[in-house]
């Protein structure tokens, strides 16, 4: 696929985050992608597969409330899509907002995100969250 090919499949993921249609989300990945998520308690690690993807989206949802989540730039070079923006949301359980920039990182491959890293202000989101919770950040 074309790198502007590759550049409309992440865009259109994000897309459907806005819409809250997480579906789409898992139906752009591959069966077997591997999805890093930054280094914040309970969504750290990796998560490989689309079921597992799936557990990811439901544990963000739980934790957040999103107000913005505004991509702004996209530079793409052979499979790689990188991502720059923002996102700005509250923590349900505390109420408290965080705000951070952000970049994220994708595999292509035929049509299909096979990998994604998110890179963004963990201590920002850790502030935001219950000590507990935060507490491995």
């Amino acid at each position: 696929m074309s790198e502007r090919s590759n550049v409309q499949v992440i865009q259109a993921a994000y897309a459907a985050f806005q819409r809250g249609d997480i579906q789409s989300i898992l139906d752009s990945l591959t069966e077997d992608v591997q999805w890093i998520a930054p280094p914040i308690e309970p969504v750290a690690g990796t998560y490989r597969g689309r079921a597992e993807v799936a557990n990811f989206f439901q544990k963000v949802n739980e934790i957040s409330d999103f107000v913005s989540f505004d991509p702004r730039e996209y530079v793409a070079q052979g499979d790689r899509v990188i991502a720059l923006g923002s996102y700005r949301a509250s923590v349900r359980s505390t109420g408290k907002e965080y705000q951070c920039d952000w970049a994220m990182a994708f595999t292509v491959r035929d049509g299909r995100v096979a990998e994604f890293q998110e890179f963004t202000d963990t201590a920002a989101i850790a502030a935001a969250l219950p000590a507990a919770a935060s507490a491995g950040a």
